[in-house]
């Protein structure tokens, strides 16, 4: 039985121990310095707080989640750069409320798009080289109700789930 405890014991602790340096594996080593620049909102829709947030949100994530530092210097190891160029609200769900008067929306959908640009500045091997990317994230939260009291909720909600997918793509290789 203390054999078998033992097995367990010395498996989990390897396996917790893989998870934790897999934080950080596919951030080289000579990386240190990250310029994250300002997310500008280019939606056709604007929301006067988003950009703002969006920016703060990646900086948080990426101080909270990396061993990099947030750096303004333009001779960083790497950049991340972009804009917002969706916020849009559509329905979801369609109620029918009685004859002869037009349906309304159930439910609706917040969706936030993102383009961004990430690009190793320093990559010295074709391997640091394949990092690089431009590509556009996406998300949603369907909602009920008027959006006035729940907007800013929905978005942080939707940019924590986008700051996560351009974490997971920069630095995770996911």
């Amino acid at each position: 039985m203390k054999r078998v405890f033992g097995v367990i014991v010395c498996s989990l602790s390897l396996l917790l121990s893989s998870c934790y340096t897999l934080r950080n594996a596919s951030i080289p080593a000579d990386m240190k310095t990250l310029d994250v620049q300002f997310f500008e909102n280019n939606a056709p829709l604007v929301v006067a707080n988003l950009s703002q947030n969006f920016t703060e949100g990646l900086k948080t994530r990426i101080r909270n989640q990396s061993r990099l530092s947030i750096s303004r210097n333009a001779e960083a190891d790497a950049t991340l750069s972009g804009s917002i160029i969706g916020y849009t609200i559509a329905p979801v769900s369609i109620q029918a409320v009685a004859n002869n008067v037009a349906p309304i929306a159930d439910a609706n959908r917040l969706t936030i798009t993102v383009r961004v640009k990430f690009v190793y500045n320093t990559a010295k091997t074709p391997a640091d080289k394949k990092l690089n990317f431009d590509q556009t994230f996406t998300n949603y939260q369907d909602y009920k109700g008027d959006i006035g009291a729940q907007e800013q909720n929905l978005i942080k909600t939707i940019t924590d789930k986008i700051t996560e997918d351009i974490f997971n793509k920069a630095f995770s290789n996911w």
